[in-house]
């Protein structure tokens, strides 16, 4: 049997076919899932047939659109899409790995009419009976896009047209054998979290001021067995948007900084470093517009009007034919690829075999959100290791789990978080923190050569921290004194000196959240996200913070010796009004 979508994958990472680096991600992405199908730490394996099943079923539709009715052809990339989507299956039930699914390309490249496919597919042909099926966008307009996709392939096959019945005026689409109905939705007409959607289609998401939609579709999937909330947009302008929050996700799974095996993801783009005006480099933005020669004359023609008049023009090119966001990115503060590069697959236990001593960094958190704890081990050639813990009380978790697009579940599950207290427990239990570090500390033989901790809040755990014997030490938290440390973990993250668990998703989302903001003497220190002018609060960086506070401790320590340590330890008594 023919595997159209890992040939394809094949030669795009062979370098064949001509790809941005997204694209080429997800196609090794696929590759790299083959090797480890059907493993313990890989519960899924691919399934050729299903794949090529719903190939073959595009290939059999018409296109209805244009002088006359034509056969649809697929473009090989849009079949690998399409392919992989369908064709992974989780080995526990042999059900679609995929729940979600995320494709961002330029205008006019067929997304919609790929949703059209998927959701006249799943209506008809998955076996499932009673489903219920959406095209959603903020307007009803918009939201009869994908819809009107599917009711111009059935009105243009005889057969199709037996198997389902079209009510136009209610934009509903009933299959007629499994009685599932396929109905576009928008906000105007209200959206809410009682729909169970087998499927999902939200166009051009770029256009959703924020995640409601998504998350009014993707909550109602929870107790079915197999969903699909597929996302398709070219990127928009609006950087304080949903869109490119999910956007950011998407390329951080992709290479890698995050697992998210439910979530299949393509994105076409050019990368950073083409020249934006070699037509060469569009095929990786514009696939369906480079295959023909008229289509790719009036693509040139707007890339020359964009040239020639800049501003708005070239804003607009660059974001709905060359799918490019076009923004600022001097406040990030580490690159997610670098950070990347320091992964390990050292765990905390070797290391503590051959290093013992290493700085300890707190972040506490003052409402009950994140609090985090670093150890910061110093090792030979200037190298160090990183372990890091969080902790946020049960109360709070269910709802950081939905603003934060982040899995805190999961996280709990897999170590990195301790979750404190029961339903009704908004604030974090202090002593969880104290026994974790004394658990570290007896068990690997650790020795604490000092424990930096931010003053505020600090005063119900400090009398704890004092009886690990080792110095206790305030570290203010502004520009000027964290500016020596905040530069030095950014120039060892770049240097590829930092070593941390590969496996901990939660440093590296706090690492890839984290800004740098400046005073006005140009000392830096790390903040959350900005949107609006307002921090973006479910943006969580409190393991970066627990990580500059471990750091700084050690610059102190390195620079000034233990008397320093004790001074001000005297100061922050002090501060403390305990002397």
């Amino acid at each position: 049997m023919s595997d159209l979508v890992t040939s394809y994958a094949e030669k795009v990472c062979a370098g064949q076919v001509i790809a941005g680096k997204f694209h080429r991600l997800a196609c090794q992405r696929h590759l790299n899932d083959l090797k480890r199908q059907n493993t313990e730490d890989f519960p899924y394996y691919w399934d050729c047939e299903s794949s090529e099943r719903i190939l073959k079923y595009a290939e059999i539709l018409t296109i209805a659109e244009g002088d006359e009715p034509k056969p649809l052809k697929l473009m090989e990339c849009q079949a690998f899409d399409i392919g992989c989507t369908f064709g992974w299956k989780k080995s526990a039930n042999h059900k679609r790995r995929f729940r979600r699914r995320y494709k961002s390309v330029s205008r006019q490249q067929g997304k919609s009419l790929e949703n059209g496919i998927l959701g006249t597919y799943i209506a008809g042909f998955s076996g499932y009976h009673h489903g219920k099926l959406f095209t959603v966008a903020p307007k009803k307009r918009q939201s009869r896009i994908a819809w009107e996709e599917m009711m111009k392939f059935i009105k243009s096959d005889p057969d199709l047209a037996e198997m389902f019945q079209i009510k136009e005026y209610k934009s509903l689409i009933t299959a007629l054998d499994t009685n599932c109905t396929i109905e576009a939705l928008s906000r105007e007409s209200g959206i809410d979290d009682g729909f169970r959607a087998l499927f999902a289609s939200l166009d051009e998401i770029h256009q959703m001021r924020d995640n409601s939609i998504y998350k009014a579709m993707y909550n109602g999937t929870r107790s079915l067995p197999e969903t699909l909330i597929s996302m398709i947009t070219t990127r928009g302008k609006r950087l304080n948007s949903f869109c490119f929050e999910m956007d950011k996700y998407a390329r951080d799974v992709l290479m890698g900084l995050f697992t998210a095996d439910d979530f299949f993801v393509d994105i076409y783009c050019l990368d950073d470093e083409d020249d934006i005006w070699d037509e060469k480099n569009w095929v990786k933005a514009c696939p369906f517009t480079c295959a023909d020669p008229e289509r790719l004359k009036i693509l040139r023609q707007d890339a020359q009007t964009a040239r020639d008049m800049g501003g708005s023009d070239l804003a607009d090119f660059l974001c709905k034919s060359l799918n490019l966001w076009v923004r600022n990115t001097n406040d990030q503060f580490i690159n997610p690829e670098a950070w990347k590069l320091c992964a390990s697959q050292r765990k905390i236990q070797e290391i503590a075999q051959t290093y013992k001593q290493c700085f300890v960094g707190i972040d506490l958190s003052s409402s009950g959100d994140l609090t985090s704890i670093a150890l910061l081990f110093p090792m030979e050639n200037d190298h160090y290791y990183i372990y890091s813990h969080s902790f946020m009380p049960r109360g709070r978790l269910a709802e950081h789990q939905e603003t934060d697009l982040a899995p805190y579940e999961l996280w709990e599950q897999q170590g990195l978080l301790t979750v404190t207290g029961g339903e009704m427990d908004f604030m974090n239990d202090y002593k969880f923190i104290i026994r974790h570090l004394g658990e570290l500390k007896e068990r690997l033989g650790l020795e604490f050569l000092g424990i930096g901790i931010d003053p505020h809040n600090a005063g119900g755990v400090m009398e704890d921290l004092e009886a690990f014997g080792c110095p206790v030490v305030a570290i203010t938290q502004s520009a000027r004194n964290l500016n020596d440390a905040t530069c030095a973990v950014q120039l060892q993250v770049k240097g590829h000196k930092f070593e941390y668990d590969q496996e901990n998703e939660l440093l590296t989302w706090s690492m890839v959240n984290a800004a740098v903001v400046s005073n006005s003497f140009g000392e830096i220190k790390v903040d959350k996200k900005r949107k609006n002018g307002h921090k973006e609060e479910n943006k969580r960086i409190d393991p970066v913070d627990a990580v500059i506070d471990a750091y700084a401790l050690m610059l102190l320590n390195s620079t000034t010796g233990t008397a320093k340590l004790d001074e001000n330890l005297e100061s922050f008594l002090e501060f403390m009004n305990w002397k």
